[in-house]
């Protein structure tokens, strides 16, 4: 739609810009504290916020305006915004006009949307709805921020689209405050998918379905290259159990914590031929490998990391680790060179050297230019074609990439797994403040394990009554794919029918109940929405 997947505005211009902030499917003040508690810094300097969140996270209470909608229902909700901005004349005809394309489809497209619709599909009051689409539409700079409450569903893409059509019709992209934003799910998202992590793309998001963009990397590199895309991560786990996949090379992932439907991906891992982990610990995935490799942390690194606002930042190393460990990049360098494809052993300056030669947007970085005193502590945000450029704060001031902006018009779809007679009440996942993701690091610092070590699930005070369950209660959670058992924190966090559990914790990982089922663009599974039922243990 925009020509680049990537947060189009800074974290500061944000959270000091910004007149509004619509938060969506996102909790930064425990996955991302930092922008958390800048954005919370916001508010209090009188930006207004809506929230847009089953649950009712920190910020909520500190919202103009929350709405608590079902998951799995962001479509709707942001159809029916958009639907009431043009219903009313409250987009921006000048921006739609000249920088835009596919009006008339989307407005064809959202005109069901009525706000009357959006109360029955999302479940909030469809004067809710209309305050926040008109104080979206009066803000002079109003910015989306969003997160895995909007991409971990079978609809996930659909749910970005849909935010980015409210930005697009109402001008609220290429000006300070704005945009389209993202914030990623770890330190180096960012960075990963800009070097090409993705199957279709080469680094810079070239196609590799692109003749000339594989031309160019087949003179760069010297070697033919496939024409074919490679699987997105999660499409791996069948490939195993069909035989299309018999090795695997794994590092820095722990999918047996992380991936859904943990059955699932321990049959899978089981099924190749060999199995090779490259990690800093032994991890629960690492128990199933056939060799494991010991890694390096990140402190005894050179290199970049490029974080969510698209800023290439320097890693120095800080400290010597124990004898033995390599470099990720040395031992790919010699996998490569055992397997017959010469690979030289490259300092990190020279591979961000080679990384500008063939990425235009990485054009103007190198670590000379990051560690040199008008850059230094501040880094790049790409696009940086060249080095006299000073990189892009803002992106699409003046254009998109593509020229115009297209709108998209996804109708909305129910979460592939709804609650029904058996399996009553809707799971959603997430993460808490005191730990992280696969608690790899987290999880062997005792005093954040002395705070929060085990896990739980947040019920209803309504469903908790109905079963009989009172506040610390141990409780069994079960799903079509499997059981765990845990303690029980009755509030009024979620709506009634509503659960949600943290999947950090080994005791109970909630990912023994998620379902497999994936978005059909990003193949982002669906953590936040499935089928379980709670009973008293």
């Amino acid at each position: 739609m925009l020509g680049s997947g990537a947060m189009t505005n800074s974290i500061e211009d944000i959270t000091r810009q910004a007149d509004l902030v619509m938060l969506v499917g996102s909790n930064p003040e425990e996955a991302h504290p930092v922008i958390g508690m800048q954005l919370r810094a916001a508010v209090e300097r009188g930006c207004r916020l809506i929230v847009v969140d089953p649950r009712d996270i920190g910020l909520a209470a500190q919202a103009d305006i929350h709405l608590k909608l079902r998951p799995g229902t962001n479509v709707t909700f942001a159809h029916g915004v958009v639907n009431y901005l043009i219903q009313h004349g409250l987009y921006d005809e000048d921006f739609v006009r000249e920088r835009t394309e596919g009006f008339e489809i989307l407005a064809a497209t959202v005109r069901d949307y009525t706000p009357e619709r959006v109360e029955a599909v999302c479940g909030i009051d469809r004067a809710d709805l209309v305050s926040a689409a008109r104080m979206y539409a009066a803000a002079d700079a109003a910015a989306i921020v969003y997160c895995l409450g909007v991409t971990e569903h079978s609809t996930g893409t659909d749910g970005v689209m849909a935010l980015s059509n409210m930005a697009m019709v109402t001008g609220n992209l290429g000006k300070p405050g704005c945009g389209v934003n993202p914030l990623r799910g770890q330190n180096n998202v960012q960075g990963a998918c800009d070097m090409g992590a993705g199957p279709d793309d080469m680094p810079g998001y070239q196609k590799v379905a692109d003749p000339a963009v594989r031309h160019k990397f087949e003179q760069a590199w010297g070697m033919p290259l496939p024409a074919w895309r490679g699987l997105k991560a999660t499409e791996c786990f069948p490939a195993m159990l069909d035989g299309r996949i018999k090795g695997l090379f794994l590092f820095g992932e722990d999918p047996v914590r992380t991936d859904p439907d943990t059955h699932h991906v321990i049959r899978a891992l089981e099924a190749l031929e060999f199995f090779v982990v490259d990690d800093l610990f032994l991890t629960e995935t690492a128990r199933h490998a056939d060799v494991v490799l010991p890694g390096r942390s990140y402190a005894e690194k050179e290199g970049t990391f490029t974080n969510t606002e698209r800023r290439v930042q320097r890693v120095r190393k800080a400290v010597e680790g124990p004898a033995g460990p390599w470099l990720d990049t040395r031992i790919f360098a010699e996998v490569m060179n055992r397997m017959g494809v010469a690979q030289p052993q490259l300092s990190a300056a020279a591979l961000m050297d080679e990384i500008a030669s063939v990425t235009p947007s990485y054009g103007g970085v190198s670590h000379a230019r990051l560690d040199g005193e008008a850059v230094a502590g501040r880094g790049l945000q790409w696009p940086c074609p060249n080095a006299e450029h000073p990189g892009t704060p803002i992106l699409h001031e003046s254009a998109f990439p593509n020229g115009l902006g297209a709108f998209a018009t996804p109708e909305y779809l129910p979460s592939v797994e709804l609650p029904d007679e058996d399996y009553p009440l809707v799971l959603m996942t997430g993460r808490v403040l005191y730990q992280y993701n696969a608690c790899a690091m987290t999880g062997r610092t005792r005093g954040l394990d002395e705070i929060a070590g085990s896990s739980f699930i947040e019920l209803h005070s309504q469903d908790a009554e109905a079963l009989g369950v009172v506040d610390g209660d141990r409780v069994r959670v079960t799903s079509r794919r499997g059981q765990v058992e845990t303690t029980a924190r009755v509030s009024g966090k979620t709506n009634p029918g509503e659960t949600w559990m943290p999947f950090h914790f080994q005791d109970a990982n909630s990912n023994w109940l998620t379902i497999a089922a994936l978005d059909r663009v990003s193949k982002a599974p669906e953590y936040k929405v499935c089928a379980v039922r709670v009973e008293k243990a």
